[in-house]
């Protein structure tokens, strides 16, 4: 009995140190606030809650985000890793429970009469053998863990790439929106270059008149007419670039290249007001791509106790259960019942090092998740700072912007009257024409990056997969 109490105790305490190795989330040191963040005191408000259709009001852009959702290459990819995982987990834990198969057999045998021992008149040369068994098939107890240690790292896998697949959400519908508001800039782009080629070449015509009555002179001509190739030139570089980004909303959204309905024009879009941040800590249990990574370093801390478990002797039964008869009439008497169990016990007495290094394998391989656990998490709040200081500059590039517009719309217009009234020359109108029509085209690229901005605090704050 003492024996027993001891042998209980040591694999109380060999179990306990196997199993034992529970996960704690490993400490990261988090902002009190995210640099860039403009909130005068921290608010657990963030545009993160807000569902993507909540904050692109587009409904051509809503259209898009839901046919990609439902057709995007990466995302059926994702849901294909999640199905294979599943699987995976499945198997892994129908290890920890018996596996018990039925079998039967019936053999039917004629003997001859005169072969190498003869057999007597009354005896029958036909005989039927015939058994009904229940086996149990290499059933391990788990007395050290190793298999629910591989059922919960196989659990913690497919919840890695359920995030995973939420990340992929994350990134598709910030593309599918980066895409179309780049389209829809591209398209403002455009008409401000067929407006200003309309406006030059009508400028051009006059110009024309002028000299042949003697008012202007060719090298004016010549002038308008460099401004006029100069917006001509444009366009078909313009045109090229909408199309291509038409082809990668197609493939975004799974479809052959093709045209792309527009919605609202680029100065028609909604955004929120205000884009909160939030609070730096909740970041961790939002992001899925940080939910990823921590649940594969849950895995990774699971399979040490794998390893180290095959340290340890593993105790298996093998048994079978049912019937067995010379004549299938009386197969299932009482007489006739078989059973069988064969326990085994393996241990591990030289493996030339190989349990060893298994455990360091396992243990390094923990040590690298750990390591892309906290780096993922600092690039998060990099991400979400740089988001939000891009966000803030860019408002205020957009505001300049827009005045520096407004005084050149003016000034070409005075520099027309000034040359028309004789009083300057066509150079200082042509220049302000040239100005006036690059500063409108960064304008129209200051408020797509704008929204584009907006896009990229929703992605870093982990919003879309909702």
């Amino acid at each position: 009995m003492r024996r027993f109490v001891v042998a209980l105790l040591i694999i109380s305490l060999a179990q306990a140190y196997v199993v034992g190795q529970k996960y704690q989330r490993p400490q990261v040191q988090t902002p009190t606030v995210y640099r860039g963040d403009t909130a005068t005191q921290p608010n657990p408000q963030t545009i993160a809650n807000l569902k993507w259709f909540e904050v692109f009001k587009d409904d051509k852009l809503q259209d898009l985000i839901r046919e990609a959702l439902a057709s995007n290459y990466d995302l059926r990819e994702a849901v294909s890793r999640i199905d294979a995982a599943r699987a995976n987990y499945g198997i892994t834990r129908s290890d920890q429970f018996p596996t018990i198969v039925a079998s039967s057999d019936v053999i039917n045998q004629r003997s001859s009469r005169s072969g190498q021992v003869d057999l007597p008149e009354p005896i029958k040369r036909d005989r039927s053998f015939g058994s009904v068994l229940l086996n149990l098939l290499d059933f391990e107890l788990d007395i050290w863990g190793r298999l629910r240690k591989a059922t919960a790292a196989a659990k913690a896998d497919l919840l890695a790439t359920e995030e995973a697949r939420k990340a992929v959400i994350t990134t598709l519908v910030s593309d599918v929106a980066t895409s179309y508001f780049t389209l829809r800039e591209l398209d403002f782009e455009l008409d401000i270059s067929q407006r200003t080629l309309a406006s030059r070449v009508e400028s051009l015509r006059i110009i024309s008149l002028r000299q042949q009555r003697g008012v202007s002179t060719m090298l004016e001509v010549r002038q308008a007419e460099e401004l006029v190739y100069d917006a001509r030139e444009v366009i078909p570089a313009l045109e090229q670039r909408i199309q291509q980004t038409e082809n990668f909303l197609s493939f975004l959204t799974g479809r052959n290249p093709d045209s792309i309905a527009r919605g609202l024009s680029l100065t028609e879009q909604q955004m929120p007001p205000t884009v909160p941040a939030g609070l730096p800590s909740d970041l961790i249990e939002r992001r899925p791509d940080i939910r990823a990574a921590e649940n594969s370093l849950i895995a990774a801390n699971a399979r040490i106790g794998v390893a180290k478990a095959a340290y340890f002797p593993r105790i298996s039964l093998t048994a079978f259960l049912g019937f067995e008869s010379g004549q299938l009439t009386n197969l299932f008497s009482g007489p006739r019942s078989v059973w069988g169990l064969a326990p085994q016990l393996t241990q591990p007495i030289f493996t030339a090092g190989r349990l060893k290094s298994n455990v360091r394998l396992s243990q390094a391989d923990r040590d690298f998740l750990l390591t892309d656990y906290q780096k993922t998490i600092q690039g998060a709040f990099r991400e979400v700072s740089d988001s939000l200081i891009a966000h803030q500059k860019v408002m205020e590039v957009r505001t300049e912007r827009e005045h520096l517009v407004d005084t050149l719309r003016d000034r070409s217009r005075l520099a027309y009257l000034r040359y028309t009234g004789g009083v300057s020359t066509l150079l200082e109108a042509l220049d302000a024409d040239r100005s006036l029509f690059e500063a409108e085209r960064s304008l129209a690229e200051a408020r797509r990056d704008e929204l584009l901005t907006v896009v990229q605090v929703y992605k870093a704050l982990g919003g879309g997969w909702q």
